[in-house]
């Protein structure tokens, strides 16, 4: 697979749809474990993926959805015969849509100071959404070989803390 890919011919691929530690544009700080309580109680088949946040636009399932020491790692496979998903498929691969988005609700949040942005330290996963605008700028698709390089980096980074 080309390094620029960012989905297979089944329509799979994987990503990111929260990194924590990054102030998105609503202000929110996802903590690490945010998800943890949400993951046990909701598999990844029982996370729902959307178009846009869209509950009348389901695409696909997410295969896995994870914790790792960078955010909320995802990998998905979209629903070959939803025309909504084939498009999607074609402008994923084209590279002209890759964000990624939580629809959560806020179980526990904390703030320093009023002007602080609001750490989120446990939320209800309830969806992940394909989106062109993302909350979270670098949420993200990403090609396998970025994924990989996230990865290596987050490993050297945690053993030099």
């Amino acid at each position: 697979m080309n390094a620029t890919i960012m989905i297979d011919a089944n329509g799979r691929f994987e990503g990111y749809a929260s990194l924590f530690g990054k102030i998105d544009q609503g202000g929110d700080v996802v903590m690490p474990g945010a998800f943890a309580k949400s993951l046990k109680k909701r598999p990844a088949r029982q996370i729902r993926m959307l178009f846009q946040h869209d509950p009348k636009e389901p695409i696909g399932r997410w295969l896995d959805v994870w914790e790792t020491d960078i955010g909320l790692k995802v990998r998905g496979e979209l629903t070959a015969t939803v025309p909504r998903a084939d498009a999607l498929a074609a402008l994923i691969e084209h590279g002209s849509i890759d964000g990624l988005s939580i629809g959560f609700r806020t179980v526990r949040a904390a703030r320093a100071q009023a002007a602080k942005p609001r750490r989120l330290l446990d939320v209800d996963l309830w969806e992940i959404s394909i989106v062109t605008f993302p909350m979270l700028g670098s949420a993200r698709i990403q090609p396998p070989k970025l994924a990989r390089q996230l990865r290596r980096a987050s490993q050297l980074f945690a053993s030099n803390t």
